[in-house]
């Protein structure tokens, strides 16, 4: 099963700096993220199997006897097994699924034909897919798309510059449930998809692929082969990530997912109050962000902002690495 948590891999961008570990629940390592408002969660929360709600009115109990410095206690009901609503709470959140039954089935009725032309397109550019085990070579390919750029979808690129044994160290969690499919053109890696496997689905922890080879449609061809895979091995679900971020309803991400295949699914996601300005935090849906408050026309402006600051920061910071 899965639970709802924040963008992954490409999507995620750069984690908060105030994000930092607290203490062991249940053998769940707890972050706590925030200034103003701190709020924690389960780390890795959509890969784990964990005992928040199997028993929540212990688990939460743990939780406030922790001290963790936390406000809100935050986590996700799991898909597709949803349960009951808890006496807790919540916001409705969704997940980008693909329910898988058959690769026919995916590739007739689920994708687009945009889409179709592109995985055969990778195909014919001469891109070869293949399931890879992790090792130190491959940590340095991945290493090598990592440090192709310091910003990803018009914010800091969180893996950049990472260290090899932080790249292999940050891939090599939960080895006995992961996989990973990589894009090859020439012997050369341009792209990978780690999954990580539970129960009935496979999560999408991680999607990257070189920018100077997106012509070569790798990351369409990553994902048919993600599907094959999940078919081969009778998942149920693909996931990867949400459906919709925020209030971007038409974002490039989106739209993506949608011509793969991908369909909403809702899932509740738990915010319980763990301090008096956590629940007044709650009751005026500070724990939100701003981005909840923001007119869409604007919410839409800032992030055009945002990507062209990151864009022109990337091209001054060539320029002075050239000379």
């Amino acid at each position: 099963m899965i639970r709802v948590e924040s963008p992954i891999g490409v999507e995620q961008g750069n984690r908060a700096d105030a994000a930092r570990s607290a203490s062991t629940v249940d053998q769940d390592e707890i972050v706590v993220r925030g200034r103003f408002l701190r709020i924690a969660s389960i780390k890795d929360e959509e890969v784990r199997e964990t005992e928040v709600l199997l028993r929540p009115e212990s688990y939460v109990s743990k939780i406030r006897r922790e001290n963790l410095g936390a406000d809100v206690f935050t986590f996700s009901e799991p898909y597709p097994d949803a349960a009951p609503a808890l006496p807790y709470p919540f916001e409705l959140d969704n997940l980008a699924v693909i329910p898988i039954t058959t690769f026919d089935d995916w590739w007739q009725n689920r994708m687009t034909q945009v889409t179709r032309k592109n995985v055969r397109r990778a195909g014919r550019r001469g891109v070869v897919t293949r399931i890879v085990a992790l090792d130190e070579a491959l940590a340095k390919q991945i290493k090598e798309i990592y440090d192709e750029t310091p910003v990803r979808q018009g914010r800091p690129f969180w893996h950049y510059n990472k260290s090899l044994s932080e790249v292999f160290a940050a891939n090599a969690t939960y080895a006995d449930q992961s996989e990973f499919i990589c894009a090859y053109f020439e012997n050369e890696l341009i792209g990978f998809i780690r999954l990580v496997y539970v129960g009935p689905v496979a999560t999408i922890m991680q999607v990257v692929s070189k920018n100077a080879h997106e012509d070569k449609r790798p990351t369409n061809a990553l994902l048919a082969k993600a599907v094959e895979r999940c078919v081969e091995r009778k998942i149920r679900y693909l996931v990867y990530g949400r459906f919709v971020y925020g209030k971007n309803k038409n974002s490039p991400l989106t739209e993506f997912k949608r011509r793969n295949g991908f369909e909403s699914a809702t899932v509740r996601t738990y915010y319980v109050p763990l301090t008096t300005l956590g629940r007044v935090a709650l009751r005026l849906k500070v724990h939100l962000g701003i981005k909840y408050f923001l007119p869409e026309s604007l919410f839409y402006y800032l992030l055009n902002v945002r990507s062209w600051f990151y864009s022109r920061r990337l091209r001054a910071e060539a320029a002075t690495a050239a000379h």
